[in-house]
């Protein structure tokens, strides 16, 4: 076991262990780390902790120092050029005609180089752009581009559930999600209601697939016929948090409803799933 310190960096959520490097720390309190993108500013999130050597990657860098008064005003001043340099680059980008769109720019912290970051629908030539904009902030230009998922990410937002989007609050990494799982969950497939803000399936879905999953392979399927206490009928609905199943029987030329506890009814059900829901994957 290795004692580390876990910080984020700004606009993210993915945590990332460092070396204490001999000094104590508190939650909250901003640090200076090495990246291979130079010395970045980062915020303590757990000041100490004992990690795995298997979680860590090797070798594990050192916080090189506790952030002083004059990084806070470095990192206030590169906020405040921020929405400036986004103007000129978005300028810059129509006056070349490039079919991409600006999301963000980040100011080194130590103000030698400036990230833009982009979207395009595919490879974008940005070689006469970035001459462009090096003639502007006379400083090293980086154009990053990234998907529409990342886009969401950067930018944050109001999910349709009415909190913070997961990407940019609290999920460090993107996982796979299928159409496969909405089935699962017998939820509606109309794609505005199971799509995030980004335009792909929502995040959450992965969420309680493994729970869904399961109990998907124990319901009878909807439509299909089943014996049940009270005779044989059609299930009609299933409710897999409750594992009920609502049952559409017919007695005496009229036809009522029940709902039954799925070990209450007998009924075959293959274990295979159909094949074209394991090709519908996002």
């Amino acid at each position: 076991m290795a004692k580390v310190v876990v910080v984020k960096f700004k606009g993210g959520c993915k945590p990332y262990y460092f070396s204490p490097n001999g000094l104590e720390f508190k939650r909250g309190q901003g640090v200076i780390v090495e990246t291979t993108r130079g010395l970045e500013y980062a915020t303590v999130v757990i000041p100490e902790k004992e990690a795995n050597e298997k979680e860590l990657v090797a070798p594990l860098k050192p916080i090189v120092r506790i952030a002083t008064q004059a990084d806070e005003d470095t990192m206030r001043r590169n906020e405040e050029r921020k929405s400036e340099a986004i103007r000129i680059a978005k300028e810059r980008i129509r006056k070349h005609n490039l079919e991409m769109k600006l999301i963000d720019c980040e100011f080194t912290l130590d103000g030698t180089k400036v990230i833009f970051t982009f979207t395009a629908e595919g490879r974008v030539d940005f070689r006469e752009l970035v001459k462009d904009l090096a003639s502007v902030f006379h400083i090293r230009i980086e154009l990053k581009q990234v998907g529409i998922r990342d886009e969401s990410r950067i930018l944050g937002g109001i999910a349709p559930c009415g909190r913070e989007c997961c990407c940019a609050g609290c999920m460090p990494d993107f996982k796979k999600v299928s159409i496969k799982m909405a089935k699962n969950q017998g939820l509606s497939l109309n794609p505005g209601k199971i799509s995030g803000l980004c335009g792909r399936l929502m995040c959450c879905l992965a969420y309680e697939n493994d729970y869904y999953a399961a109990a998907y392979k124990k319901m009878p399927k909807v439509g299909g016929t089943v014996s049940s206490p009270e005779g044989k009928g059609t299930v009609i609905a299933v409710n897999m948090l409750k594992m009920t199943a609502r049952v559409k029987i017919e007695k005496d030329n009229a036809f009522f409803y029940r709902d039954f506890p799925v070990e209450d009814l007998g009924y075959k059900r293959s274990e295979e799933e159909p094949a074209e829901d394991e090709k519908e994957e996002e």
